[in-house]
């Protein structure tokens, strides 16, 4: 069985080999294979016969970072990348583009040492037209590339990890001269129903002929089944060097197969393009039939039925990979949110690979694209690191604003081009908390949210935008077409109660735990909706809830923030994961805590794989090895013990190279690649096909052995290949511009999410971090608790904080206490004796690190506060 598998997959390998030799209309090739690396920045490494025989040898995709395993600091700084390439003599006469789907975040790409220019944004496609450059055989691409901190880019803070790296695929496009540019059909519905869809197609037709042409385009629908379901045939005059774009509208689809979660179909458009009496170009669309309506008052529709949204938030980085994940990792993450019973996805917080929403799409998930523009509690100007998390979301210096406007602007427009025919995308989300702003960028903020919205809508008519994070500010009012994204405690507050726009709870949850975690569903401000404690009966204003998160991810936060996921980073579920998967999937609201894995006699371990066939060596599949420890009768017990999983033989590699080691978390020695539990997992890939070993091992356990065969080209060799080099983990503790902060500003406290004992009418807890020294928030009378507490939604050093009371000729007693975790709290100010005149109370001292909480609660019958600021770094 072996043999005849592998027999196939060297088979498959030459056939694809073959392609690039014989006449073809259009090839993508897959170029991930088999590239030098540098971390470093090298003068001259763009020349063709640069020496790079000490560089690292990789291959695609590919992270600074690696091996990552979710560390708060990384290297900031430069890579080089360099791959030759042969190009047939056959493509003497063809068009050809380097496509990039992803590099971080400033690319400069050269192609036989000229230059051919950058892309600048590190979670959107780009590409170029090498043609001209390039000559028959060897050919030299050279890359350099830098995670550096930019004041006029986008992001310019973020609550993750910021690698360096050309971390997603890249390609090779050759077509002819004429041909379907680069992302370059727009498939959409002008109008629809259940019995019939009027589709219509924008089409951009490149001619890179120096002469006009006269062109036929042929474009044919097919159904979900294959069938073709409705045609048109177009003609048009294309002149030299010009691109045009043609508009089809096609007869109308009877009975459209519309696309769902729960039906996901899709039908493919496949647009021929045809001039001088040949085809010059084959080009096919995947898109679907569907329709969303979004209401103010009745909450989301899709199909024209109510459609109650539920999801969960993911971020794209994995245990050791970092970014640079495989697409088959991409849609095992979608398939994992599906199995729970989720039924969306917010892509947190910028645009996606093109292969995690096509699993969207293909799985059956609504997906929310989110851009690049955030903020992370950020009041603090321009900050030139990526390791200071709190820097402003706009610019500070008005110098850097034009260039950041546009690149904005640029990221949102790549990000529509390259995603806009994906049927589970249901709006574009423009932003992610941009509140969290210096006070002098507050305009200026919102002005470019109001052109990006604008911009969205003209780029893409057939969908609405959101405002992500759109809680503070009053940026939840940009318009009647705006969806509002309320994140935490926007599901708690006033005045988010039917707000009179679209609008859903974009994150709910932040409960943090390393796995396994609690069997709980960890609602948050979604049980504090006023009237709607019951989570399973949401008022009907309200489009859906969607948790934070989904996995947990790498973040320059450390790891409070960073174990949030219902899945934690080695994609092993929690036990919240559990609850919902009862509760959503097998539909119990009540769900009953299982039987789980407790302490026992280990015997030996057990070894599992997601699947025991790699489909190729391009760096587009792998596979996720599971390792349990068990009892003599096979049952998976909760022993942590140290395993190490190492290649035998065959090709392949971990992201530490030919082996990786797991410890117990409680283990002196213990590092970030942790058991727990008694399960340990990783994912494993090979750019070599063959027939790979890989045993589990642990001291006085008996071993487990098993084998996965990656198919393709080329050929693993034993003894003669050479094994991929070790990559020992070591936490990066290379030179970090570290947290600094002016704590003068006091700013940490500004737009947190709050919480009180009770509210006085009129006044609200929210008036008390919000930088208006008008409002305030005051207990009820009756109230004996009278607190008012805060989350710092991150971990600081507190050493000044300020309280500001409401009147100056009352007596108020109060205490104030800080909290890692919100369970234990620590008292560090006693102001029992105060004085009546003071309105305004400052305290300084080393109040204590680590803290994410704050709590100030009052002893005397008067209560309340009209500012709270909290300085620290």
């Amino acid at each position: 069985m072996i043999k005849r598998v592998l027999f196939l997959g060297i088979l498959i390998g030459l056939l694809h080999s073959a392609a690039y030799s014989v006449d073809f209309v259009r090839l993508k090739r897959n170029i991930n294979r088999e590239w030098k690396f540098v971390l470093s920045d090298i003068k001259g490494a763009e020349v063709t016969d640069f020496n790079d025989g000490d560089w690292q040898n990789i291959s695609l995709p590919h992270s600074f970072s690696i091996p990552y395993f979710m560390w708060s600091k990384i290297y900031n700084g430069y890579g080089w990348y360099r791959k030759v390439i042969d190009i047939p003599t056959e493509w003497k006469d063809k068009n050809v583009t380097l496509e990039f789907e992803g590099s971080f975040i400033e690319t400069e790409v050269y192609i036989n040492g000229t230059y051919l220019g950058k892309h600048i944004g590190g979670y959107t496609g780009f590409f170029f037209d090498i043609t001209r450059y390039l000559n028959a055989g060897k050919n030299v691409i050279a890359v350099r590339v830098n995670n550096l901190w930019k004041p006029d880019v986008a992001p310019r803070a973020g609550d993750h990890q910021f690698s360096g790296g050309i971390y997603r695929d890249v390609y090779l496009n050759v077509t002819d001269k004429l041909h379907v540019d680069v992302y370059g059909t727009f498939a959409y519905t002008a109008a629809i129903s259940k019995k019939e869809a009027l589709c219509e197609i924008q089409t951009e037709i490149r001619n890179n002929y120096p002469s006009d042409k006269n062109c036929i385009i042929n474009t044919e629908i097919e159904s979900p089944a294959g069938k073709v379901v409705s045609k048109v045939q177009s003609k048009m005059l294309v002149k030299g060097n010009e691109v045009k774009i043609v508009r089809q509208v096609f007869p109308r689809i009877s009975e459209p197969q519309l696309w769902s979660p729960e039906s996901p179909q899709q039908y493919k458009a496949v647009t021929t393009v045809m001039a001088d009496g040949k085809v010059m170009d084959k080009y096919e669309t995947t898109f679907g039939l569907r329709w969303f309506d979004w209401t103010a008052d009745k909450g989301f529709f899709l199909n024209g039925e109510h459609y109650y949204l539920l999801g969960a938030n993911v971020h794209q980085d994995q245990a050791g990979w970092g970014d640079a994940v495989t697409n088959a990792a991409m849609r095992r993450d979608v398939q994992m949110i599906k199995d729970a019973g989720f039924n969306c996805i917010r892509g947190s917080h910028y645009p996606h690979d093109p292969a995690f929403v096509q699993a969207c799409d293909e799985i059956g998930l609504i997906f929310f694209s989110e851009n690049a523009f955030w903020g992370t509690g950020g009041a603090f100007g321009d900050r030139f690191s990526w390791n200071h998390p709190t820097s402003s979301c706009y610019p500070a210096n008005p110098e850097y604003r034009p260039k950041f406007d546009e690149s904005v602007l640029a990221q949102l427009k790549e990000m529509i081009k390259i995603h806009r025919n994906h049927a589970s995308i249901a709006a574009w989300s423009m932003c992610n908390e941009p509140f969290f702003t210096d006070w002098e960028t507050f305009k200026d903020m919102k002005s470019l949210l109001n052109q990006v919205t604008d911009s969205a809508s003209v780029w893409d008519p057939t969908r609405k935008v959101a405002i992500g994070g759109a809680q503070r500010g009053e940026i939840d009012r940009l318009g009647k077409n705006v969806i509002a994204f309320y994140n935490g405690d926007g599901a708690s507050r006033t005045e988010f109660q039917n707000p009179g726009v679209p609008n859903l709870v974009s994150e709910y949850g932040s409960t943090t735990s390393y796995r396994p975690g609690r069997f709980f569903a960890g609602w948050g401000d979604v049980v504090k909706t006023p009237g709607y404690a019951d989570p399973w009966n949401p008022p009907t204003w309200r489009s859906g809830q969607i948790i934070w998160c989904g996995f947990d991810h790498g973040t320059i936060f450390g790891t409070g923030l960073a174990t949030m996921g219902m899945i934690d980073y080695f994609r092993l579920p929690k036990r919240q994961y559990y609850w919902y998967v009862e509760a959503l999937k097998k539909g119990n609201r009540n769900p009953q805590e299982p039987e789980w894995p407790s302490k026992g006699i280990p015997a030996r371990l057990g070894l599992k794989a997601s699947n025991n066939i790699i489909s190729s060596t391009d760096g587009i599949d792998d596979a996720q090895l599971v390792v349990t420890v068990l009892d003599e009768y096979n049952r998976h017990i909760s022993n942590n013990v140290p395993i190490e999983l190492r290649i035998l033989s065959g090709p392949g590699e971990f992201p530490t190279g030919r082996m990786i080691r797991f410890v117990p978390p409680s283990q002196e020695e213990a590092s970030d690649i942790a058991v727990r539990d008694g399960q340990a997992a990783i994912a494993f890939r090979s750019y070599h096909a063959g027939k790979t070993v890989i045993q589990a091992i642990a001291d006085g356990l008996e071993p487990a052995v098993i084998e996965i065969i990656t198919l393709g080209t080329p050929m693993w060799e034993e003894g003669v290949t050479v094994p991929v080099a070790g990559r020992p983990y070591h936490r990066y503790e290379g030179e970090v511009c570290e947290r600094v902060s002016d704590t003068n500003k006091m700013l940490l406290a500004t737009y947190r999410p709050t919480w009180v004992s009770s509210s006085l009418e009129g006044t609200n807890k929210a008036y008390v971090n919000d930088g208006d020294v008008t409002t305030f928030w005051k207990p009820v009378v009756t109230d004996r608790e009278k607190w008012w507490k805060l989350a710092l939604e991150a971990s600081y050093c507190i050493s000044k904080i300020q309280v500001e009371l409401p009147e100056a000729d009352v007596v108020y007693q109060y205490k104030i206490e800080v909290s890692v975790d919100d369970l234990i709290w620590k008292e560090v100010i006693s102001d029992r004796v105060s004085s009546k005149d003071i309105k305004v109370r400052t305290f300084q001292g080393d109040f204590g690190c680590d803290i994410a909480f704050v709590r100030i609660s009052f002893i005397s019958e008067e209560a309340g506060l009209t500012e709270v600021r909290i300085g620290g770094k």
